[in-house]
């Protein structure tokens, strides 16, 4: 929930492509983490085949996560570096897509977890 309302206060817009944020989020926990509501979503899955005990459920969480991976590598990604540039591809070579950071990442920082080269 609280990554849905940072695109509404820190990007005014929305997740829907439809209704695109004007401004590139990067606050809170898209700090650690690039896509942090996929993630949420493919953590709620693996729960349920946890809890429930149905192996259905972890092959769909696979097959839920291929698509998001998919989808956010010839979606998004182009999408976000032709719409906000420069500012995206420092964001996006500091904050990793699937594993989060240890440190959040602060604007301006340009290698992951802070690490000097």
């Amino acid at each position: 929930m609280q990554a849905f309302v940072r695109f509404v206060v820190e990007g005014q817009g929305t997740p829907a492509p439809v209704a695109a944020p004007e401004r590139l989020v990067v606050g809170g926990v898209f700090r650690y983490v690039r896509n942090p509501m996929y993630l949420a979503s493919l953590a709620a899955i693996v729960g349920q085949a946890l809890v429930l005990g149905q192996l259905v459920l972890l092959l769909y969480a696979a097959a839920v996560g291929v698509v998001a991976a998919a989808f956010v590598r010839w979606y998004e990604e182009p999408a976000l570096s032709r719409r906000f540039g420069v500012q995206y591809e420092a964001y996006r070579r500091a904050v990793p897509p699937w594993w989060p950071r240890r440190r959040p990442w602060e604007p301006g920082e340009s290698h992951r977890d802070g690490e000097q080269q």
